[in-house]
């Protein structure tokens, strides 16, 4: 088994380029690497240098190899397709400059959407022709990235989007070819949702391409869920904690991807407030030493 471990802006809080409260770019290389990972996510495409010549030079001087990129866009609004496709197509090139291999779309978060997340049974769904348009909108990114760009696309289940809960993923997997659209699996979405992930990946572990390795704090999930409180202030809440302390079983995800000859990259994620007074790197470093501790 040849899995690498990597890290991803979010877990310095970086969700959205143009947020005043991102730290420097440049800073983020440098913690991830310091931090014991050796490649990283481009995050929010704006966030790093789009010019190839810029972000190459300092990927290289902090040895780090761009894995993937994250495309967290409101797949579900049709007015919003313009912003889907441009976000699509500039991360596109930008994984294809720097030779990544991974393209992850998530469909973001909905206002009607947000009071649901984690209670499969209250949340809204589409009707018959807004979900055929709404997998449709997925199924033309998820295309061109794989037959125009050559890159491994797999969807991401997200809190509070319209992929939220297993049986929208599974429908969408039905839907939409496996060779044009994989699975970029997390654990701590699916846990979030209500679901079994080591259960899910047993399923689905032949059409898992990518991983994404969070976990959760049952206590504060629970609170979260039944006050309904946002998916932003769960995160300033801690309901993503460090690896290894919450609900997310990871020697049993580890069995599963060594059964299976998993190969590739796995990406540790741990969205946070970059409004809290916390040390990023810290919380990166220990990720990487408990992911050491049982194999990885």
């Amino acid at each position: 088994m040849t899995i690498r471990i990597g890290n991803a802006p979010c877990s310095w809080g970086v969700e959205f380029a143009g947020d005043p409260r991102n730290p420097p770019w440049r800073q983020v290389l440098s913690d991830c690497r310091d931090a014991g990972y050796r490649g990283i996510e481009l995050g929010p495409i704006g966030f790093m240098p789009e010019d190839p010549d810029v972000l190459g030079e300092a990927l290289e001087e902090f040895g780090q190899e761009l894995i993937g990129g994250v495309v967290f866009r409101p797949f579900h609004d049709p007015a919003k397709w313009d912003e889907v496709m441009d976000a699509s197509q500039r991360t596109c090139r930008a994984l294809v400059a720097h030779g990544a291999r991974h393209l992850v779309l998530i469909d973001s978060i909905s206002p009607r959407r947000a009071p649901t997340a984690g209670r499969a049974e209250a949340a809204e769904q589409m009707g018959g022709a807004e979900w055929a348009a709404f997998r449709d909108r997925i199924a033309t990114v998820a295309r061109m990235g794989a037959e125009e760009y050559g890159l491994t696309v797999g969807i991401h289940a997200h809190a509070a989007g319209f992929i939220d809960f297993e049986p929208e993923l599974e429908r969408l997997l039905d839907e939409v070819d496996e060779s044009i659209l994989k699975i970029c699996f997390d654990t701590g979405h699916h846990s979030y949702a209500g679901f079994d992930p080591v259960a899910f990946m047993r399923r689905h572990i032949g059409r898992i391409s990518y991983m994404h390795f969070k976990d959760i704090d049952p206590v504060v999930k629970a609170d979260v869920i039944a006050k309904g409180t946002g998916f932003y202030d769960a995160c300033g809440q801690g309901i993503f904690c460090n690896l290894g302390k919450g609900d997310v079983d990871f020697p049993a995800v580890r069995q599963i991807l060594l059964d299976a000859g998993f190969e590739g990259w796995c990406t540790v994620e741990q969205d946070c407030d970059p409004t809290l007074d916390v040390r990023p790197v810290d919380d990166a470093r220990k990720n990487r030493e408990y992911l050491s501790s049982i194999g990885f």
